[in-house]
């Protein structure tokens, strides 16, 4: 029980980028005013909350609407995440948590960034879209279901409260402190992707199928 809400946590906390939207978020509103970075920070969680709990509650629907497994979700999923992991390690950014360089210029032109860029690529990016339905999905029980629904609650708050004191942040941790945090999450996000594939792997039949031929 206590795993599926750590495990459920650990891969939300990562794709939906709690260690790095303070910096970006503080970019886009460098010139607005306390009020306005609360009005967008607001939003912007609450328009990500009610896209992300959509696939949460209808991911089984689209599965099956696609013709879409669980084993060949759980292996691309995890082939998705593990190069989420990726980017962070090496401290690089992609689409796949944040926003690119053209989404993020765009972003900066805009008066109000909770729609976009924050809610969506931001908070509720591909990753994170992926992760949801990933674990939503795979939820061995209404309980484990109803933990993964509660850890990507509590991560969404967490980034609330991260984009409130996007400033302070910014300036108490630096680039080498995002750097740091951002490493050390990408580390463990990079072994439960691979526990990913290896379980999506072993519940699709082809190591038995190659076994036997």
């Amino acid at each position: 029980m206590t795993s599926s809400f750590l495990v459920a946590f650990a891969t939300f906390f990562a794709t939906v980028g709690v260690a790095d939207i303070a910096f970006i978020f503080a970019g886009l509103t460098q010139k607005n005013t306390n009020a306005q970075r609360f009005t967008f920070a607001t939003r912007g969680v609450l328009i990500a909350a009610a896209i992300l709990l959509f696939f949460a509650f209808a991911g089984s629907a689209i599965l099956d609407i696609f013709g879409v497994t669980i084993p060949a979700l759980r292996t691309a999923g995890g082939v998705l995440l593990l190069l989420i992991a990726i980017d962070m390690v090496f401290a690089r950014h992609s689409g796949g948590t944040g926003t690119t360089d053209e989404e993020e210029a765009e972003g900066h032109a805009r008066e109000d960034i909770s729609v976009f860029p924050l809610a969506m690529p931001l908070l509720a990016g591909p990753g994170a879209i992926s992760a949801v339905i990933l674990l939503t999905t795979s939820a061995k029980s209404d309980l484990d279901y109803w933990l993964v629904v509660g850890a990507l609650v509590v991560v969404l708050a967490l980034a609330w409260l991260t984009l409130l004191v996007a400033i302070p942040i910014q300036r108490l941790l630096g680039l080498t402190g995002l750097s740091v945090v951002s490493r050390v999450v990408g580390i463990l996000l990079t072994a439960l992707a691979v526990q990913f594939v290896f379980d999506g792997i072993k519940a699709s039949g082809l190591l038995g199928v190659a076994t036997g031929s």
